[in-house]
């Protein structure tokens, strides 16, 4: 069986699209039908080789989306044919396969153990989670990353506490999760930076009591006018970048916690006075805000069944996968908050 697919053959050049030889089913693997999946910053950074050099190439790309399972492998236990799934790169419940290895014109086509920028993908077990079967599947998308990685920051990176201080600075997929699951963690104020009006109307509909344009004002000055006299007890950094990462650092309180959550390109670096975490300052890098996804995603959906949050309105661009590089193009540019691609 062939699928239609997206694959980085080169870094730093557009996708090409072509049909790849889907490979038959291993140990641990599940065969899924892709209906939608999101374009997130970390393929983006796949593409430029903001970790370095690609040794992989070529290879398939995306880490989040709504499925349908087709067929599993053997030893597979979690899901069965007909599931709707939640495709998410962070590990759930049941086998860590192998990597799938498809072939495209003769020969091999990497992908890890989960890819979704095709119709068709053979994931890892531990990589799907089953949702109810009238689940969103945009929603599913955002359930994948957005809304685990973002609440998860909040919840086991900076274990925020009701009335404590937030900044986040960037409001893209993971930084409108972040302010989202800020708010609903009782934070006060929840303040929101980022050089794009749009993306601030969007935090602010979302959980931000404070915005601030850091393209045209100073964010540590104006986060010091809406403190007063208060410290920031948390900084989350979306940006990777490290000019931006070094105030975040000098911004945070006494006992604050400065979570990085954009990643840095591999050859930059960012520098710091190590002193105040000697005195009880926080700095850390986020890996997916540690979240669990057969645990946090059912209880995700029940808040939202009640009416707890709705993350629809993160939705800014829908596409098919031919205009997957022009949606990548928008993505660099700005214009993009959350851009699903659809199948049929």
């Amino acid at each position: 069986m062939k699928t239609a697919a997206a694959i980085l053959v080169e870094q730093r050049q557009p996708l090409v699209l072509d049909e790849v030889e889907v490979p038959a089913l291993g140990f641990g693997q599940v065969l899924v039908e892709i209906h939608a999946t999101r374009i997130c910053g970390s393929q983006i950074g796949e593409i430029d080789g903001v970790k370095g050099p690609d040794q992989w190439l070529p290879h398939l790309l995306g880490h989040e989306a709504g499925a349908t399972v087709r067929e599993t492998g053997p030893e597979v236990r979690h899901v069965k044919p007909g599931d709707r799934v939640v495709c998410h790169w962070r590990p759930g419940r049941g086998i860590e396969a192998r990597g799938a290895t498809y072939q495209w014109k003769g020969k091999p086509c990497n992908a890890g153990p989960i890819t979704t920028f095709q119709q068709f993908a053979v994931l890892s077990e531990n990589r799907v989670t089953v949702v109810p079967p009238d689940t969103d599947l945009e929603i599913c998308c955002l359930l994948a990353d957005t809304l685990t990685t973002g609440f998860g920051v909040i919840d086991n990176d900076a274990k925020v506490k009701i009335g404590e201080t937030v900044l986040v600075i960037g409001c893209g997929g993971i930084g409108l999760g972040t302010v989202l699951g800020a708010k609903l963690a009782g934070a006060h104020p929840v303040i929101a930076a980022d050089i794009h009006d749009h993306k601030l109307a969007v935090a602010r509909r979302h959980g931000a009591t404070h915005t601030i344009n850091s393209a045209k004002e100073d964010f540590s000055e104006a986060v010091r006018k809406i403190l007063g006299s208060s410290q920031l007890d948390v900084v989350v950094d979306g940006t990777g970048n490290p000019a931006i990462l070094e105030k975040a650092f000098a911004l945070a309180g006494n006992f604050g916690r400065v979570v990085g959550v954009g990643v840095m390109p591999h050859d930059k670096e960012a520098s710091f006075n190590t002193l105040p975490l000697h005195l009880g300052k926080v700095l850390r890098g986020s890996h997916g805000g540690d979240s669990l996804p057969a645990e946090d995603i059912p209880r995700y959906i029940r808040m939202m069944r009640d009416g707890r949050f709705d993350p629809k309105g993160f939705i800014s661009h829908r596409i098919s996968l031919a205009e997957i590089n022009d949606g990548i193009a928008k993505m660099r540019s700005g214009e993009v908050i959350h851009c699903i691609i659809h199948f049929k």
